[in-house]
């Protein structure tokens, strides 16, 4: 009950609407509480205007503020909160004024963010409730926070708040102070806080590090989430700091000993090691010799005499091998290895097993525009040049003496075992018949042969010992001939004189129309034959039958 001095004071105040007096609670109902104010009735006020209905008791002193003084039941119509209100706003707008902070409790979810109080009710915007805005905001309403008070409206009476500032600041100051007390070479304590593809943010009580890809492991890792999760607890080394960007390298491999320190003594040059396959890549396969040393076998590593187009021809992700290591650059962090150096270079023994001179055999494995490979062995192959198929004839392309599987019979010319070639010859196994082509053949000998070939300036004519002559055009016949194809055709069997032999150019020329002369018209159509113009006679019998073969299209 209100004392005797109270009462006198109370009642010599003016009660009207909008007042704020004292009173005391004299009874706590299930919805409402009655106070004494001093008046001749009783007022009332919403049970919902008290955090806490049942701690409330009889003889409790509050202030409120006299919102109606007789409703129609005759009783005051108090309100606690508005007094709350009317009593805090002079502070709120000395906090606010002044930048301060103030303790509030969310009351309720509404649209935009949080409802707070604080003596008088209060916006939290939902951009404001922390660093990243929660998705879900009602594990927020019913907890106390420290606010600071961004912005009031004293027309409106509004206030608005912000916990995300005052997150901001304190996590300010305690990166400040981390990055104070840091230095390279620290082991900290973190939480992974993020993946990203080239690696992990840890966040070090205050303050992100990154964690790069490279320096999670000695060994290879596609992705940090091999061995990293969100949450995760790690202690991790600090490389770098940058404290006036406020960035931090961080390193997890360096806990543990640099495997590449002690390369060179525990993987010597030479020795045979095992591994598994890691990755293939078109030039080679990486080997993982044990968790971050890997060693690469180049593509040309992995045969002595196979053509391995790519390392997945042979090998397989996951594989296990075994290897001989070839060399070590330690600064480099690589290590070469050959899969090869397991067996004996087939070349090592090849001049011994096959010295320039030896009649070999073997089959045709292949045959290209400018050759014929030989299959000497399992996995050694020799070439024929296809200028070597034959003494006389020019060939264009092997397959027009040889075929694939065709077993043939072949001379070694050369062995170079750098390069891994063994040059083969076909027509070294027989004499060159040029040079003794006088014993075959001399002026004004009487020959027959097929026609072979025709061109504008002529026909050549297959002799025996594989060898051709030409007849020029003007020496079909006495009478003049336009074209060679009027008056000769393939194949036909012609009698012809030897009218001119060139050893040096390899080339026999004959004439059909002196088959019947004397000794000296021959004399004479040699003469003729030797002051041809050089277009119109051969530098060489190469040359005749490139033409030949040219004029043989045009004719088909």
């Amino acid at each position: 009950m209100l004392t005797m001095e109270e009462a006198m004071k109370q009642s010599a105040m003016r009660f009207a609407a909008g007042e704020i007096v004292k009173g005391i609670i004299i009874e706590v109902r299930p919805k409402e509480v009655l106070v004494d104010i001093g008046y001749k009735s009783e007022g009332v006020i919403s049970g919902a205007q008290f955090e806490d209905l049942k701690a409330v008791k009889v003889g409790d002193e509050i202030s409120v503020l006299i919102e109606k003084l007789e409703d129609k039941e005759g009783m005051v119509i108090l309100s606690k909160e508005k007094a709350e209100f009317k009593q805090n706003w002079d502070k709120i707008l000395t906090i606010c004024n002044e930048g301060g902070t103030i303790m509030g409790k969310v009351k309720a979810i509404v649209k935009g963010g949080l409802l707070v109080h604080i003596g008088v009710e209060a916006f939290l915007p939902a951009s404001q409730i922390d660093v990243i805005p929660p998705r879900n905001l009602t594990g927020f309403v019913g907890n106390t926070y420290e606010f600071k008070v961004v912005k009031i409206n004293q027309d409106r009476q509004n206030i608005v708040l912000s916990r995300r500032e005052l997150i901001e600041q304190e996590r300010n100051e305690k990166r400040a102070k981390v990055l104070g007390e840091m230095t390279p070479g620290d082991i900290r304590k973190g939480t992974v806080k993020n993946l990203t593809d080239f690696g992990a943010f840890i966040d070090l009580n205050g303050i992100d590090g990154l964690l790069h890809i490279t320096d999670m492991s000695w060994g290879r890792i596609g992705h940090p989430s091999e061995i990293l999760r969100v949450g995760q607890d790690i202690d991790v080394v600090v490389l770098d700091i940058n404290k006036e960007k406020e960035r931090v390298s961080l390193g997890l491999k360096q806990k543990l000993a640099n495997p590449w320190e002690s390369i060179d003594s525990k993987y010597p040059v030479g020795t045979k090691v095992k591994g598994k396959v890691v990755n293939l890549v078109p030039y080679g396969a990486f080997v993982e010799l044990e968790p971050g040393v890997e060693g690469l076998v180049h593509v040309t590593e992995l045969s002595w005499t196979k053509r391995i187009a790519k390392p997945s021809d042979v090998l397989k992700a996951d594989q296990e091998i075994e290897a001989v290591v070839l060399g070590i650059n330690r600064e480099e962090q690589k290590i070469s290895l050959g899969v090869r150096q397991l067996e004996t270079n087939p070349w090592d023994k090849a001049i011994e097993k096959y010295p320039v001179g030896t009649k070999i055999k073997g089959k045709i494995r292949n045959l290209t525009s400018y050759g014929a490979f030989v299959e000497l062995e399992d996995g050694l192959d020799g070439m024929v040049h296809v200028s070597d198929i034959s003494w006389t004839r020019k060939i264009n392309h092997p397959s027009e003496v040889l075929k694939k599987g065709d077993e043939v019979e072949a001379t070694v010319l050369e062995i170079d075992k750098p390069n891994q070639r063994i040059a083969l010859g076909l027509k070294q196994l027989t004499e060159d018949p040029w040079s003794n082509i006088d014993k075959f053949y001399k002026v004004g000998d009487l020959v027959t042969g097929k026609v072979t070939k025709l061109a504008s300036f002529g026909a050549f004519i297959g002799l025996q010992h594989d060898i051709d002559g030409l007849v020029h055009i003007s020496q079909v016949t006495e009478e003049r001939v336009d074209k060679i194809k009027n008056v000769l055709k393939p194949e036909q069997e012609v009698t012809a004189r030897v009218i001119k032999i060139d050893k040096g150019e390899r080339r026999i020329g004959l004439s059909i129309k002196a088959a019947n002369y004397s000794t000296e018209q021959l004399k004479a159509e040699q003469a003729v034959l030797d002051s041809l113009k050089p277009g119109e006679d051969l530098v060489a019998l190469q040359h005749a039958f490139d033409a030949a073969d040219e004029a043989r299209d045009t004719a088909n």
